[in-house]
């Protein structure tokens, strides 16, 4: 869990993390929180979340600091993670919860891949398993947010390389 006693200690609303609107602003007009500790609202997932990556630093803190500068900033940033491990590289986007039904979809059965974690049909995240090239593909999919029978993900993003 992030340090959040200084936020705790001036009465920050906390929730896996300090609470922040879509500017990042905390409950308090003149706190803004980023990072690792902030908890975001998610419009296009409709929930929380709190990713630890650098992606969500580096974004987060950027739209932080125009916010506070007085730019009119909404928050609208699907989290994303991604390592390369020797000839293994994966992309992952959204939320990728073992809770979630997960949808495979393999070219090559553990070498190559995209796996679709959905929620009520809808696509909540994607792990893009030696795919490389779609990640853009994976974000729109989850920010239409269309609904569809499990086995027809199938084939939504291409596992070509």
């Amino acid at each position: 869990p992030p340090a959040t006693s200084l936020a705790e200690s001036v009465g920050l609303e906390l929730q896996d993390g300090i609470v922040v609107d879509a500017s990042l602003r905390t409950g308090h007009p003149n706190i803004w929180a980023a990072g690792d500790v902030a908890s975001v609202w998610s419009p296009p997932l409709g929930r929380r979340l709190r990713p630890e990556h650098e992606d969500q630093a580096n974004t987060t803190g950027e739209q932080a600091g125009r916010a506070m500068a007085g730019e009119h900033v909404e928050l609208d940033h699907l989290p994303f993670f991604y390592s390369d491990l020797f000839d293994l590289s994966y992309e992952a986007v959204g939320v990728l919860d073992p809770s979630l039904e997960v949808v495979e979809d393999w070219a090559e059965p553990g070498r190559r891949g995209v796996l679709y974690y959905t929620d009520g049909g809808r696509v909540q995240g994607v792990l893009l398993w030696n795919v490389r090239g779609k990640l853009r593909e994976a974000r729109e999919l989850i920010r239409k947010g269309e609904p569809r029978q499990v086995e027809k993900w199938r084939g939504a993003i291409s596992t070509s390389t």
